[in-house]
């Protein structure tokens, strides 16, 4: 079975030639630039938009699709959710991760278990990790070294070292 990563979300139509303003989910304005196609579900299957070009206004993408030359062909793609396939993901270099990869992993300092990974906010100084404890709090963890020891994909754990304070 073919599995599919979210990129973006289409915010509105663009003049009346077919365009969609879509904003970028990813963390690379450029990324819609590598691609020949994206996806989009409609009536309950992942249907294939071939692009035909792209330009930017702000912090969106313009798309245009091939065969969609008319406002009225592409209205009703409004809010509509924009896919890849995970074969056309990039490869990421060592010790970077997808956001989707690292959610709902088991968040664990010294052996014991704090919580679970539930989102990661994205700011230009580094990520922070958003950790639902076992008690129900939320905890704000820096994603850098001094705080975030390992990552195991395949045992599904974060190995963490906090501070005191950062737990109350």
């Amino acid at each position: 079975m073919m599995s599919y990563v979210k990129i973006g979300i289409i915010v509105n139509t663009h003049g009346i030639k077919g365009e969609v303003k879509v904003k970028n989910f990813t963390d690379d304005i450029d990324r819609f630039e590598e691609l020949d196609y994206i996806l989009i579900e409609d009536d309950g299957e992942m249907k294939k938009f071939h692009i035909e070009g792209i330009r930017y206004a702000k912090s969106l993408a313009i798309i245009k699709f091939e065969n969609y030359d008319n406002i009225n062909d592409i209205e009703h793609f409004k809010g509509r959710d924009i896919y890849i396939e995970k074969t056309q993901l990039r490869k990421l270099p060592e010790d970077t991760y997808h956001v989707f990869d690292l959610i709902g992993l088991n968040v664990i300092e010294n052996g014991k278990h704090i919580g679970k990974l539930v989102d990661v906010n994205q700011n230009a100084y580094q990520d922070i990790y958003i950790v639902k404890t076992d008690e129900g709090e939320i905890l704000q963890i820096p994603a850098v070294k001094s705080f975030v020891k390992s990552i195991n994909l395949q045992k599904g754990i974060i190995e963490v070292e906090l501070i005191e304070g950062m737990i109350q």
